[in-house]
């Protein structure tokens, strides 16, 4: 496969409250469920009308064609279609985002990245401290039925690059260290959550894939997250006869950090090296995207309050953080694929983040400071 150079359009469709918290701002509340259930209905159809009407528009994949990308991964959220109240649809914004990619020139990831009752966890998933999806029969159908119904609509569609068919299933070993996992609302809601099993996995990713492909040719492709079990799948790509597929997976440096306590550039190149040989093994079975990432990190942040000190400190910022881009970029480019997250986290850029850190994953920020630039991502 050709490799591809994009990056993530997340928090407009499926809601992420660190990345912009005033849309949640008037009920309290942390997950996208829980906004849902709190506000009104017509209310909550207006706000989240404004939020998808303005926070991405098509000078935003203008500006992703003129940073030197191809590909947008669009995470979109279960309910998609509209048909899980109260929850709210969001079908008519992904038809015009391939619209504009097509329009363009550019090609779109569509990435299911939720489903009923969570497959992680996280906020992300739509609904924090809650991982029951896979113990639910009648929710895996639906997850399969969403697949099949985005399929049947885009799956002849120019713009599209392919259909991922989960987004971050969660292992046991990072659900038990998930700063999320307990923090559910409705603690019976959350009775009986856990991990997402490798066998259960396994069968629905073969389910999936004979869903999205009685809709999508072969040169669509089909992509699958690791499920942070990377060094898990090489038999069975081997033994499956799919074809035209990748596999998914996230590294970020600031999840390293959580875990080891040296911020420093050689502990970055180490980290770094180590999953790149991780990809590489992966390599042997299947294609392998790098499917979010970013240049995030305490050793760069540490002056983040300081800019505004002088050019001398902006500066050593920017060096520092292009340290940290180089670094990524070099294992990054020989991956099958990366995508930065997040294409934006404010719409305003003028507006200042509520914690510097959050502006290194800011991908327009990122550019707009120094600390990324088209000549880094084509090195």
């Amino acid at each position: 496969m050709k490799p591809i150079h994009g990056v993530n359009m997340g928090n407009w469709l499926v809601l992420e409250k660190w990345m912009k918290p005033d849309v949640f701002a008037s009920t309290n509340t942390e997950d996208e469920t829980w906004l849902s259930r709190k506000m009104p209905p017509e209310a909550l159809k207006a706000h989240l009308k404004q939020h998808r009407d303005t926070y991405v528009t098509k000078e935003d994949f203008r500006r992703v064609k003129e940073a030197g990308l191809s590909t947008i991964r669009l995470p979109v959220p279960y309910q998609v279609f509209g048909d899980r109240p109260p929850l709210v649809g969001c079908i008519e914004y992904a038809d015009l985002a391939f619209d504009w990619a097509e329009e363009l020139g550019l090609k779109i990831l569509l990435d299911l990245h939720t489903v009923p009752g969570s497959q992680n966890g996280y906020d992300n998933g739509g609904l924090t401290g809650v991982c029951k999806w896979c113990k639910n029969p009648e929710e895996v159908e639906f997850a399969l039925s969403v697949l099949d119904r985005l399929a049947e609509r885009y799956g002849k569609r120019e713009g599209l690059y392919g259909i991922e068919v989960l987004n971050e299933p969660i292992s046991w070993i990072v659900y038990i260290s998930a700063p999320s996992t307990g923090k559910a609302v409705d603690k019976q809601e959350a009775k009986g959550s856990g991990y997402v099993p490798l066998p259960f996995l396994r069968e629905f990713y073969t389910r999936a894939y004979k869903v999205l492909r009685r809709h999508m040719g072969v040169e669509k492709t089909v992509v699958f997250h690791d499920g942070f079990r990377i060094g898990s799948w090489n038999r069975f790509f081997r033994r499956s006869g799919f074809e035209n597929v990748a596999l998914d997976t996230h590294i970020y440096i600031f999840a390293m950090e959580m875990f080891v306590p040296i911020h420093r550039p050689w502990v970055y190149d180490l980290f770094t090296r180590i999953n790149a040989w991780r990809v590489r093994q992966a390599q042997k079975a299947i294609p392998v995207i790098v499917g979010e990432w970013c240049i995030c990190n305490r050793y760069a942040d540490r002056m983040g309050k300081k800019v505004m000190a002088g050019a001398d400190m902006a500066r050593e910022q920017r060096e520092k953080y292009n340290d940290v881009a180089r670094v990524q970029l070099k294992y990054w480019n020989q991956a099958d694929g990366w995508f930065y997250w997040n294409y934006q986290l404010l719409r305003d850029r003028s507006e200042p983040m509520d914690e510097s850190w959050k502006e290194s994953w800011d991908f327009c920020r990122c550019l707009d400071h120094g600390w990324l630039s088209q000549d880094m991502i084509k090195e």
